[in-house]
């Protein structure tokens, strides 16, 4: 087996996000329509299916694998697949991206299974607008899902917001107070064009520099060399060391040239890139060879030799991947 996988341009791929379902609670705005068709259960990687293509990844030289979907706490199965997963010699860390609403059952067994850090999507601190900006979210149930993870013992736990122009852009201080009173991590990302969500995304784009100079009326901002092993830039507060700010900037600061990742769909679809329609079927080929992981390594060197160097969002903010973030990993 290779030590590492090495994508055309010189970038070492040590850190895959898995989908393991496309299924969620709720319906974010910017994640899906409001009325969504979901895979057949025979379309979906099994958990066996999604076990193999950790253990392999991770013998190819990944050290980071981010469990996302969809909600992946709505899984059935989806604890023990963590334990499985995190068992894996080699793994640095298991983490998961949710949206909270299961975590106040989830957060203790999850922090048993080896989940190291939880990534918690928080758009709004106002009930109604929560339910607004989710579909069928309750702002409360979240809430009491992050106090439940904050007191489960995870290594970390950060924050996601999604900003939105016209919608949530006014509530940016609040929610970066509430991340500082608190004593959590906060990442403030720009939206992205995947799917039709049923609205136009041209007049809504808010970009990471005005988050950052709405956040400087009231903190300063410490630059900060930290990484994640993510696409997150962060920032440090003045006189509030518990709290990272981070910036994910997929339109106006393009990460591509340090990106170490790939993405594994729950259909079993390998993503090159989030931005580019490039993928290789990793189910088709963990069901033609069972017992032999060679074939599948060997598809995955050759499929990372045409991992796109970056991806391109129009400034007009119009739909440009046709599939929904909730079947792409996250």
């Amino acid at each position: 087996m290779a030590d590492h996988w090495v994508d055309g341009f010189g970038r070492t791929i040590d850190y895959v996000r898995i989908s393991v379902t496309d299924r969620c609670d709720f319906r974010c705005v910017y994640c899906m329509a409001e009325n969504m068709r979901f895979l057949p259960r025979q379309r979906v990687l099994t958990l066996e299916e999604i076990y193999r293509s950790a253990r392999l990844f991770v013998a190819n030289g990944v050290k980071k694998i981010r469990l996302t979907g969809g909600e992946p706490l709505v899984r059935k199965g989806i604890v023990d697949l963590c334990e499985n997963i995190s068992a894996i010699d080699g793994l640095r860390e298991l983490v998961m991206t949710t949206n909270g609403s299961q975590l106040d059952k989830y957060a203790v067994p999850l922090a048993q299974a080896g989940v190291k850090r939880l990534n918690i999507s928080l758009d709004s601190l106002q009930a109604d607008r929560f339910r607004a900006l989710t579909r069928t979210g309750d702002l409360q149930q979240v809430l009491r899902g992050i106090a439940a993870a904050r007191d489960a013992g995870f290594e970390s736990i950060k924050l996601n917001s999604v900003i939105i122009g016209g919608q949530n852009d006014d509530e940016i201080l609040e929610l970066a107070a509430f991340a500082v009173d608190n004593g959590l991590d906060l990442t403030f990302i720009e939206e992205m064009p995947m799917g039709q969500v049923g609205r136009s995304r041209a007049n809504s784009l808010f970009t990471s520099e005005q988050v950052r100079e709405l956040l400087e009326q009231r903190y300063s901002l410490l630059p900060s060399p930290e990484n994640s092993g993510g696409p997150a830039r962060y920032m440090r507060l003045q006189n509030q060391p518990q709290t990272r700010i981070g910036f994910i900037s997929p339109h106006s600061n393009n990460f591509c040239a340090t990106c170490n990742r790939v993405r594994l769909t729950v259909e079993g679809k390998l993503l090159l890139c989030l931005g580019n329609e490039h993928d290789l079927d990793i189910k088709a080929l963990l069901r033609r060879y069972p017992l032999d992981d060679q074939p599948l390594i060997a598809a995955v060197c050759k499929a990372l030799r045409y991992k796109p160097e970056r991806h391109e969002f129009s400034a007009d903010g119009e739909v440009q991947i046709l599939r929904f973030m909730n079947a792409s990993g996250g």
